[in-house]
């Protein structure tokens, strides 16, 4: 199907994608193509995976109802170097997701990557149920956010960290039970008091920084999901073994499709019973994709959003 586009979310991986092409040496390779194409061949790419914009026209063998479709996308450049940065996109019919008509353009075009990589993080061992404790670091982040939301619309109860007042804010007005500033408050303490019996689940984006808390927090048998790759060298504490604590790297766009789709079905689940909002939204022109990847490898407060039919 075609796609024309009115807002495409930028990704930490979309700014890393533009690093490892101007840097071919790197081992992350966000956008799986790399092992496809010749290191001595120009690349032209355009960027992004999600975003948000209506139908205008089908494939043969795409139902006709879903011509006029309002749409969110996910995962749209993924083995392609066709991404949601243009004012049309071409995409398979089962990237491309129907809006319920009361979400906006800023929430539909900020789902894709960190909503689906919430989802998997959640419920990758099962269903959640009220009497389990969630720990999401990062609270403020894409991910952290919708992780926050998603845990709270299945019923858990969720704790977060952050870094400042104002990413507190944020937290805060997603549903989390408990906002944690790591720089000013004894974050152990906090959630042993929160959670006596330990934390089920942990949702990771800072392994090293992260690891000692996280086995001192977590309840036996509990599952650490980490999602963003390591900085720098891990020294795995004793508690991890002593707690049978279990340790699980993912990265959405290697997941099996069968979690794919359990991920888009869950995300959409939750849009239709209001579950999800928007993070506040900067954003840029089509012609300042530069700009808006730079403003995220800055760690932008909130969501980087192109505005593709713009000005």
């Amino acid at each position: 199907m075609l796609v024309h586009v009115s807002l495409s979310g930028v990704n930490p991986t979309d700014w890393k994608a533009r690093d490892r092409i101007a840097s071919p040496t790197s081992h992350v390779d966000p956008t799986g193509i790399a092992a496809r194409r010749p290191r001595s061949r120009t690349r032209w790419i355009t960027p992004h995976h999600d975003g948000v914009g209506v139908i205008v026209a089908i494939g043969t063998r795409v139902p006709a109802h879903r011509l006029g479709e309002r749409v969110w996308m996910w995962q749209a450049q993924w083995g392609r170097d066709s991404g949601t940065a243009a004012e049309y996109v071409t995409l398979p019919v089962q990237h491309a997701v129907p809006l319920p008509q009361d979400v906006g353009d800023d929430l539909a075009a900020g789902l894709g990557i960190p909503a689906m990589t919430a989802h998997y993080c959640l419920f990758a061992d099962g269903p959640l149920d009220p009497t389990e404790h969630v720990l999401v670091h990062g609270g403020a982040g894409a991910v952290g956010h919708f992780a926050i939301e998603l845990a709270r619309h299945a019923g858990a109860q969720v704790a977060t960290t952050v870094s400042s007042p104002e990413k507190a804010a944020i937290a805060e007005a997603a549903g989390a039970d408990l906002v944690v500033n790591y720089n000013e408050d004894d974050v152990a303490g906090a959630l042993v008091r929160w959670a006596p019996n330990g934390v089920t689940r942990i949702l990771e984006v800072d392994l090293p920084s992260n690891i000692e808390l996280d086995a001192t927090v977590a309840s036996p048998g509990a599952s650490v999901q980490v999602y963003a790759h390591p900085a720098r060298p891990t020294v795995m504490p004793w508690r991890l073994l002593e707690a049978n604590l279990r340790l699980e790297f993912m990265l959405v766009y290697t997941i099996s499709d069968a979690a794919k789709r359990r991920a888009v079905a869950g995300v959409a689940n939750a849009l239709e019973a209001g579950a999800l909002t928007s993070l506040p939204v900067t954003k840029f022109a089509l012609s300042e994709v530069a700009d808006a990847h730079r403003a995220v490898r800055g760690n932008l407060l909130g969501k980087a959003l192109i505005d593709v039919q713009g000005t």
